[in-house]
């Protein structure tokens, strides 16, 4: 899953996000409520995780209402240090989906925000959009923008960014792609996958500051901002 986690304590941020990684989901991280809300509202996101308070003017509240006034509809798991329950009916009535007081485990938070990322995929239907730090990628008019801007891709390259999109921060083989974007289970001992790979650097990172498709020695490729 995509996941924004909004916590302006550094050491919990970093905590938290180590472990959400270390479980394969992919983390974006602001620790401010005007950082957060501008992510929540301009890109896309399986669940959200929310620090209550926050400083910059945007608690969490306002922020979770501001995305809720939107028709942002992207489940959120409120976090808070106010445990009372007058406190959690708050955070639920102003569009929380969950409520997990400090301090917890962190077993309870990833199972927890595993669960509002199945039930938002359930809720919402398949994705139509997937993205990346500034890349974005629309399933239904089949268009890409980086930084706003429009890339034409022919359809093979489409295949493959949308695949690599699909598994943002993960390791993706030759094996991987080969069977996912080629249909083929055998390596046909060919330079395909490196002729295609290099084609969409061109276009996807050549032109904008910050690598998105990076290498990684002797397992494959990985797509993350720089």
């Amino acid at each position: 899953m995509r996941i924004l986690l909004v916590e302006d304590d550094s050491t919990v941020r970093g905590f938290i996000a180590k472990g959400l990684r270390e479980a394969g989901h992919v983390v974006e991280q602001a620790d401010n409520g005007k950082d957060g809300l501008f992510l929540a509202v301009s890109e896309s996101f399986d669940a959200i995780i929310l620090d209550r308070m926050l400083p910059g003017g945007i608690d969490g509240l306002r922020l979770l209402e501001t995305m809720r006034g939107q028709n942002n509809a992207t489940p959120v798991l409120l976090l808070s240090a106010l445990a009372q329950v007058d406190e959690r009916v708050a955070g639920l009535k102003a569009g929380g989906d969950d409520y997990l007081t400090k301090p917890f485990a962190f077993s309870e938070l990833l199972a927890r925000v595993e669960v509002l990322g199945r039930r938002g995929r359930n809720e919402s239907g398949p994705r139509t959009k997937l993205s990346v730090g500034d890349l974005e990628m629309d399933l239904l008019s089949r268009t890409v923008r980086r930084a706003g801007q429009k890339i034409d891709l022919q359809p093979r390259e489409f295949r493959l960014l949308e695949y690599l999109l699909r598994h943002a921060g993960q390791v993706v083989t030759r094996t991987m792609l080969l069977e996912g974007v080629w249909d083929y289970h055998f390596d046909p001992q060919t330079n395909v996958i490196d002729v295609h790979v290099s084609r969409l650097r061109q276009k996807i990172d050549k032109p904008f500051p910050g690598a998105l498709i990076h290498t990684i020695r002797n397992a494959g490729y990985m797509l993350r901002p720089d």
